[in-house]
């Protein structure tokens, strides 16, 4: 299978294998112009890793998906609103044709090849510029009533909050992303600063530096909380660029999560971070290929 993994400035393409092997693969710009040409450069970049062996392709994409309808609801990052991606893309490329939330495709990587391996219930969630999360639940991805579900950094967990790129309020978004982190760093150390210094502050044992990280992961660890008492996940499987901020939030996180978990479920879940890195999208996408295929083949 092909596996592409859309982003807001890069595209990653490549040759996936079931167990998850990634046979080769590229990087591309993301052409965001435009939708025609966002939907060129997709096309593009499968068309170079194309031969005979390939029989379906999967695209994950940072959108709401309708999956009844193969339609990529709606975007921040990239041209896609009400596109009927999967029928599009489908016409380009005469194959069959996969798609989910690029989130729930990392979520897919990480419990068939990563972190989540042998586990049926399993919560991801992934810390970049915003929040993004994907269930597997009974042993199958989980994606709610049409497809749009496991949209786990939308969870509100302050009343009347902060406010959300999406226009809400106090959603797990805005407390816990990298995004987050960069307005608090910028608060703090001046408009320069980000993520990525708050980070390497903490880490030369910045005192200031230290308790904002430690705010963001209890703020996390509120949101963890919540997610095991609903789902009584085996696993959370926390990744993104920036989970790389590591014990700074880890710790935190998950000494709140276990305030509020219910007694009963305590010890029953752990949270961990992901090991597929950047690849994990590429890899779930693949992955949702082969189950386009199974689900066509049926």
């Amino acid at each position: 299978m092909i596996g592409v993994d859309v982003g807001g400035t890069k595209i990653l393409a490549g040759l996936v294998a079931r167990d998850g092997t990634v046979v080769g693969h590229r990087e591309y710009p993301t052409p965001i112009e435009s939708e025609d040409a966002l939907l060129d450069g997709l096309e593009a970049a499968v068309r170079e890793f194309r031969d005979e062996s390939v029989v379906a392709v999967g695209f994950g994409i940072p959108s709401q998906i309708d999956q009844r309808h193969g339609i990529a609801l709606g975007s921040v990052n990239i041209p896609l609103r009400g596109v009927p991606f999967r029928q599009e893309m489908a016409d380009r490329l005469g194959l069959t044709i996969g798609i989910d939330n690029d989130a729930n495709a990392a979520a897919i990587a990480e419990w068939k090849a990563g972190a989540g391996r042998g586990t049926t219930d399993m919560i991801m969630l992934t810390l970049g510029t915003g929040v993004g999360g994907g269930l597997i639940l009974g042993g199958k991805p989980y994606r709610g009533w049409f497809g749009a579900g496991a949209e786990i950094g939308h969870m509100v967990i302050v009343h009347d909050g902060l406010p959300c790129r999406c226009g809400g309020r106090g959603h797990l978004e805005s407390y816990a992303s990298g995004k987050a982190a960069d307005e608090l760093a910028a608060e703090a150390f001046g408009p320069a600063a980000d993520a990525h210094r708050l980070a390497r502050l903490a880490r030369e044992g910045d005192p200031l530096a230290m308790r904002i990280l430690t705010g963001i992961g209890e703020h996390l660890g509120s949101g963890i909380g919540s997610l095991v008492n609903i789902f009584n996940p085996e696993l959370i499987v926390v990744g993104g660029g920036f989970a790389a901020a590591g014990d700074f939030l880890f710790e935190p996180a998950q000494a709140v999560a276990d305030r509020e978990v219910l007694v009963s479920v305590r010890d029953s879940y752990r949270i961990v971070r992901a090991e597929l890195g950047t690849s994990a999208g590429m890899i779930g996408a693949g992955m949702v290929a082969f189950e386009a295929l199974e689900t066509a083949s049926a």
